[in-house]
């Protein structure tokens, strides 16, 4: 009888081990050559123009901006960089283990994205209560995502676009109060970039699309492409009547 549960747990282990990566780690649809192409090409265009924006932005804060100013320059600018090279990265990157390892991190680069990204409007009136509490709570919300991804990597990914978008849209609760430290265009500028990467998302669950993920991360750098000039408006036309 050990000998037969042996080796049926012998076969077992081999079947499981001659299984195809993409049948133990789930990726989604496998997407061709072109799509590949595509989508590295949309990565690497956004990692382009976010290097250049960044190093404008820290330049100018470096020069007009107070320290706190500058902090939550640096720390909007590594968060954009970051996520969109992790993404470059873990979507050019061919199915392996090692691949898995990579989406932990660029699941969790979004949640750093959408915190960082609130954090130079947020900062203008961190000295109201309500304000700076909303910025302690977004931190302490994308680091429960970043555990969420990293302790669960493959589950909950509906429950983690939720949590996205309630991240994103979440400004709404100091709308009032943060739009007082904050120039007209700059505010226009934030709901224009959060509509864009919410229409996005449709095509981040149309995964059937070819193209989809291109298209998806066009979107994405789009997106970005308008929060970073409404970062950039918040810090040259801040306190010039704009």
């Amino acid at each position: 009888m050990t000998s037969l549960s042996d080796a049926a747990e012998t076969k077992r282990l081999g079947n499981a081990i001659a299984k195809p990566i993409s049948e133990l780690f789930d990726f989604g649809r496998a997407h061709d050559f072109a799509e590949i192409v595509a989508d590295g090409i949309v990565h690497g265009v956004g990692l382009v123009f976010a290097l250049i924006g960044v190093t404008a932005l820290i330049f100018y804060a470096t020069l007009w901006s107070s320290h706190g100013e500058l902090a939550a320059a640096w720390i909007y600018g590594l968060g954009l960089v970051l996520c969109i090279a992790v993404s470059f990265t873990y979507n050019i990157w061919p199915t392996s283990r090692t691949k898995w390892i990579l989406r932990r991190f660029d699941h969790s680069a979004i949640f750093v994205l959408i915190a960082a990204t609130y954090t130079p409007f947020l900062q203008r009136g961190s000295h109201e209560p309500m304000i700076a509490i909303m910025l302690a709570a977004i931190w302490l919300v994308a680091i429960g995502g970043i555990v969420l991804k990293c302790v669960f990597p493959g589950r909950y990914d509906r429950l983690a676009i939720l949590l996205y978008l309630a991240m994103g849209w979440s400004g709404v609760m100091v709308a009032g109060p943060i739009s007082e430290y904050l120039p007209p265009v700059t505010v226009w500028l934030i709901v224009a970039g959060g509509m864009i990467y919410s229409l996005g998302v449709v095509f981040h669950v149309w995964e059937r699309l070819r193209f989809q993920r291109a298209i998806w991360h066009a979107f994405v750098i789009a997106a970005a492409a308008v929060h970073y000039s409404a970062v950039m408006t918040c810090f040259s036309l801040s306190g010039m009547g704009a």
